[in-house]
């Protein structure tokens, strides 16, 4: 074999190699959905489960954030901006925004730096004459420790029915008293 063929060959193998993927059985799936009702109508709803998020959204990477907010539009984001400078963290980015009826995010949320994806979305529909029915689904995807899923979904419970609810019924509250 000449240096020509042997160069030609020597090449074609790293392409082989470079183009070989290893499977990781540790990268799997998960997805839950958790069913609520609030007072208020769905926009209402979810005009304050977007927006300014601070006065009920108590899990955050920085003690006191400056701001933590989602930005209800595609390509809108899940910011937490620790401080005056804007430093801080995109927990998710918006993909599907549609006001009173659906907001759909997709990233780490938490979980950031570690090798998993969650795609969660909130579905609202009237329920009675002044409710608000929301169905939040979870799809997670990744390398995530078992008990990944079951604290995913402690921690929406915690956030959308614990946090959330108390909040929400004390503004309807408010406003039904004005």
């Amino acid at each position: 074999m000449n240096l020509r063929t042997l160069s030609i060959l020597f090449l074609l193998s790293l392409l082989l190699e470079c183009g070989t993927s290893r499977t990781d059985d540790s990268s799997r799936n998960f997805s839950f959905e958790m069913n609520f009702t609030y007072p208020g109508n769905p926009e209402f709803v979810y005009d304050h489960l977007t927006g300014d998020i601070s006065e009920w959204w108590d899990h955050s990477f920085s003690e006191n954030p400056e701001k933590l907010y989602i930005e209800p539009r595609p390509g809108g984001g899940f910011y937490e901006i620790f401080d005056p400078q804007g430093n801080g963290a995109r927990h998710a980015t918006v993909i599907y925004a549609d006001r009173g009826k659906l907001l759909r995010m997709e990233g780490p949320l938490g979980l950031s730096g570690q090798a998993i994806t969650l795609v969660c979305t909130y579905s609202l529909s009237t329920s009675g004459k002044d409710s608000t029915h929301l169905v939040l689904n979870v799809n997670g995807s990744g390398d995530y420790s078992e008990e990944t899923p079951d604290l995913v979904r402690q921690v929406w419970e915690h956030f959308l029915w614990e946090q959330f609810r108390p909040y929400l019924d004390h503004l309807h509250q408010s406003i039904r008293n004005e």
